[in-house]
């Protein structure tokens, strides 16, 4: 049914009416693209089973980190030495919504710094419900484009696939490496920040990033 607003214009309604169109089509895209993704054929067989450490220096190996689900979701989190403050406004984000959707996925945060370091700082953040592990020494996070060949760390969201014993990877955000203009918003869609400010009058500034608050 037509919606209209208090004293709105008859510019204002025919404009938002149009950008309305605009947004209907793009969430017809957006349905589409996660349909397309869903058919990909079988990703690359994981070349090992990688243990990463928790607390207490506890081994989790990849397998075991599916639990009773399929799909298994790594964040590779920019922290070796210091913690990346864009990452951690998206997993300040995810922390809430994990209980929701790991109904449905496994999801763990990986990064190079040692796992009590990683710990203390989820702790600090009030991260009660995100899984932090240290992939240091694991070879993971440069198999997986989480780290470069000099050791350079970089944001990465990776999806793998178990089916009986065999792990495959499913996708990743390689729009990250992708030749766009600006920030590649690799993985906006999980992050509430961008996706607020998109809806307001000022947008999200062109230099504009969160602070390490």
């Amino acid at each position: 049914m037509p919606v209209t607003f208090p004293n709105e214009t008859p510019t204002y309604r025919s404009a938002r009416n149009a950008l309305l169109a605009e947004e209907i089509a793009l969430r017809a895209k957006v349905a589409a693209v996660a349909e397309l993704r869903r058919t990909l054929p079988d990703g690359g067989t994981v070349p090992r089973n990688y243990a990463f450490t928790g607390r207490d220096n506890a081994r989790h190996l990849l397998s075991d980190l599916f639990g009773d689900r399929p799909t298994l979701g790594i964040y590779s989190f920019m922290y070796k030495d210091t913690p990346c403050p864009m990452c951690t406004s998206m997993l300040d984000g995810l922390n809430g919504q994990v209980r929701h959707f790991g109904q449905r996925m496994s999801f763990v945060v990986v990064a190079e710094a040692a796992a009590e370091t990683l710990n203390d700082f989820a702790r600090g953040r009030g991260w009660d419900h995100l899984t932090l592990l240290s992939s240091a020494g694991t070879g993971y996070q440069h198999d997986y484009h989480g780290e470069t060949d000099d050791g350079a760390q970089l944001p990465i969201l990776n999806v793998f696939r178990k089916s009986g014993e065999a792990i495959r990877h499913f996708w990743a955000s390689e729009g990250f490496f992708a030749d766009v203009d600006g920030h590649p918003r690799h993985v906006d869609q999980l992050w509430p920040l961008w996706n607020m400010l998109d809806l307001t009058p000022e947008g999200r500034g062109e230099d504009w990033f969160p602070s390490l608050a």
